[in-house]
């Protein structure tokens, strides 16, 4: 079935409308992305590496920052709960934050943890190098209390929440439980964006977002061979109905770089959507801008492959981009 009869412009600008009246909230490991920008016209003589002659530095919201940066990009409205050290990157999150209408409100500062810094350094419009300061240890008992409890409170506001797990210390397993217990309690929409070398339970949840890597991976199957259709490659559609099941998901969507993305439900037909990027220049925070519009549909009331499609189209439109980027109402309706 063709996309465009599933999701017509004007049912994807119905769904934007409802959108900016809603109130997604965000968790996970927030982070400062750092980027410096230059030219490369010589190799080092100590070494064999490029030099990289500085022309300017910037600064975004990365990680689970960046998922609600890309909510209040779309007029969304976002709470971010997390912990960041009480250092210069995080004075700079939180007014990056603030200046993209982000409510920062339960954004805690915690003088035993280092603000997640990402630096990348770009050159030629090409990233040379990361380099990684992160928290380095999991989320204390005491700041995963707090952070319950500031969830809790948003939950008067909100329906839905996102999770995003990169592996650095925030979301814990004891955490993800509680979240999990508030999902019960309050009938609340779940999205995670799974790292599998982070081992956690994922069972109970409303919507994961792993990459192919990532979802082979959760299942524990090897990924010896992959078609260019993906309702047509068993191994992804047998590891798909293997998470579906085993974690009694109500959505599964697998992003697919190149090939797009591939979205199951318990009981149905997986749908495949193909890519919509014409140009890809970076795809540094795709993935936050995935699972952020889906969420934000779902609670603006699209069914999921109404959320899925829009999804889509929002990131063939950020990795034309460099940079962690946003798309905006404009920019994501352009692309119908």
């Amino acid at each position: 079935m063709a996309e465009k009869k599933i999701l017509s412009k004007q049912r994807a600008q119905s769904i934007l409308q409802s959108a900016a009246k809603k109130v997604v909230l965000v968790t996970g490991d927030a982070m400062l992305d750092q980027f410096i920008w230059g030219e490369v016209d010589r190799i080092s003589p100590e070494a064999p590496v490029p030099i990289v002659n500085f022309k300017r530095e910037s600064f975004m919201a990365g990680g689970a920052a960046n998922v609600a940066r890309n909510l209040t990009s779309l007029h969304c409205s976002a709470q971010m709960h997390s912990v960041i050290g009480r250092d210069e990157a995080g004075k700079k999150l939180r007014i990056l934050l603030k200046d993209d209408q982000v409510d920062c409100q339960s954004l805690i500062n915690s003088p035993a943890r280092q603000t997640i810094c990402k630096t990348r350094i770009i050159a030629q419009r090409q990233q040379i190098v990361r380099v990684d300061r992160e928290a380095g240890s999991d989320l204390e008992s005491q700041l995963t209390k707090r952070l319950t409890k500031s969830i809790e409170k948003g939950l008067s506001k909100s329906r839905a929440i996102v999770i995003g797990d990169y592996g650095k210390g925030i979301i814990t397993q004891d955490f993800l439980n509680k979240l999990k217990q508030l999902g019960k309690q309050h009938k609340v929409w779940l999205s995670f964006d799974p790292k599998p070398v982070h081992s956690l339970d994922l069972s109970e949840l409303s919507l994961i977002t792993p990459n192919r890597k990532e979802a082979f991976e959760l299942a524990g199957i090897c990924d010896s061979t992959q078609n260019t259709k993906p309702l047509k490659d068993k191994n992804l559609m047998r590891v798909a109905k293997q998470l579906i099941d085993s974690l009694g998901l109500k959505i599964l969507l697998v992003t697919l770089g190149e090939l797009g993305m591939l979205i199951c439900q318990p009981g149905k037909k997986a749908f495949h959507i193909p890519t919509l990027a014409r140009e890809v220049f970076d795809v540094s925070g795709a993935g936050d801008t995935v699972i952020g519009t889906f969420t934000m549909a779902i609670a603006a009331g699209a069914d999921p492959i109404e959320a899925a499609i829009l999804a889509n189209h929002a990131a063939g439109v950020v990795v034309g981009k460099l940079g962690t980027a946003t798309v905006t109402p404009k920019e994501l309706l352009d692309s119908f």
